[in-house]
């Protein structure tokens, strides 16, 4: 592990490669799972605020799902996370364009609709963090559906963090990804 501030980052979320390959996968991670994306207790209140921008983007199906339990739920076991359709399968926020699954909060956000880009468990996929009550742990979540993405970053070099940098400094900082980097480059 590597310590940096007040978080432990796996040696994998250094060492592994990885770039989203859109093309090959068809964002099938916000398909696939046994609950929606996870969110943190603020994020709670930001998808209740932005959903009517959020709606007009959405399929039928996610607005039903919404308008049915809400835009956040919590899942079986106790976290909070965004809803499913279809029984723990598709994200209710999932849309569709050119046969990649896309994210209509992200899409919103594209559009200047609203100043959120997406839940930053989403924008850092694949690093999962662990909370405790002193420190994260910031760990890379093997998924067989990123296969492509595993190949497609190491033939172009990039490692996980490197891949993550936009979303790693939303969570914790430039500061924190500055002594991220520093202490990898030793």
């Amino acid at each position: 592990m590597i310590e940096v501030q007040n978080t432990l980052v796996h040696e994998d979320v250094v060492n592994e490669n990885f770039v989203c390959n859109l093309n090959k996968c068809k964002g099938i991670c916000c398909i696939e799972g046994d609950s929606g994306a996870p969110l943190e207790r603020d994020e709670l209140a930001v998808l209740d605020e932005i959903y009517p921008l959020v709606k007009p983007y959405m399929t039928d199906k996610g607005i039903a799902v919404i308008e049915e339990f809400g835009t956040w739920v919590k899942d079986f076991e106790g976290d909070y996370t965004t809803p499913c359709v279809d029984t723990n399968k598709e994200c209710a926020y999932v849309i569709m364009e050119n046969g990649i699954t896309k994210c209509a909060i992200e899409k919103a956000w594209e559009d200047g609709k609203i100043a959120w880009k997406k839940p930053i468990s989403c924008h850092l996929y694949p690093i999962r963090i662990t909370n405790y009550p002193e420190f994260d742990v910031l760990h890379y979540d093997r998924w067989s559906i990123c296969s492509a993405a595993c190949a497609f970053g190491k033939e172009l070099k990039v490692s996980v963090y490197e891949f993550l940098k936009e979303p790693l400094i939303r969570k914790y900082g430039a500061e924190w990804y500055a002594e991220l980097e520093a202490k990898v480059s030793k």
